[in-house]
């Protein structure tokens, strides 16, 4: 009577949800992201030595806007799926931007039609 389920040998392990939400926020924008793609190679500044990021702030990708400790790790980065999937979506239209997002919700500039007379 009582004691431990004789079937379930392992406990379930929940993931904590807080640090994706966390990192939610500490990731760009698309349209941010976006916008830096489309930027000329003269325009892009060159990356400064960091040491809070990881490899010294050096190894970067823009599309996923991570950085990576070495260089062998990028490279692994650049053959996954999810690189895969976000570079096809950067290379796509325009991604939706906060003034759309205003304008959609009827908080932009108001289209009144065009002036009849002249005062």
């Amino acid at each position: 009577m009582g004691g431990k389920c004789p079937h379930r040998k392992v406990k379930k392990r929940r993931l904590s949800h807080k640090t994706d939400r966390r990192a939610k926020f500490l990731v760009k924008g698309d349209d941010m992201v976006y916008d830096e793609l489309r930027k000329t190679d003269e325009e892009r500044k060159s990356l400064p030595l960091d040491e809070d990021l990881p490899g010294m702030g050096q190894y970067y990708c823009i599309h996923c806007d991570r950085y990576f400790a070495n260089v062998a790790v990028r490279d692994e980065h650049f053959k996954t799926k999810r690189h895969k999937k976000r570079l096809k979506q950067m290379m796509g239209p325009a991604p939706h931007t906060q003034l759309d997002a205003d304008l959609a919700g009827g908080m932009g500039m108001p289209d009144n039609g065009p002036k009849l007379m002249s005062v």
